[in-house]
């Protein structure tokens, strides 16, 4: 049964975590460098923010919703 947990933790910790290592030591050295996938992420909800918004937009000038306040069953 101990290899078993030893298998989980060599799996976790020496295969899926390694990325997080590498940018751990580069961090020492540059920080924009080690942080470069945090601004990645931040890029991409941007564009799905304004993309989600320019959509919304669309539908909105199309009058494509029904507005009536009764419109919505948890409404009555």
């Amino acid at each position: 049964m101990k290899e078993f947990f030893e298998a989980i933790e060599y799996l976790f910790v020496d295969i899926l975590l390694y990325p997080y290592d590498i940018f751990r030591a580069l961090e020492l050295e540059n920080w924009t460098g080690a942080s470069i996938v945090n601004w990645l992420f931040m890029a991409i909800g941007f564009v799905a923010f304004f993309y989600w918004m320019k959509e919304l937009k669309k539908y909105n000038d199309n009058n494509e919703e029904d507005r009536d306040p009764k419109a919505h069953s948890f409404l009555n």
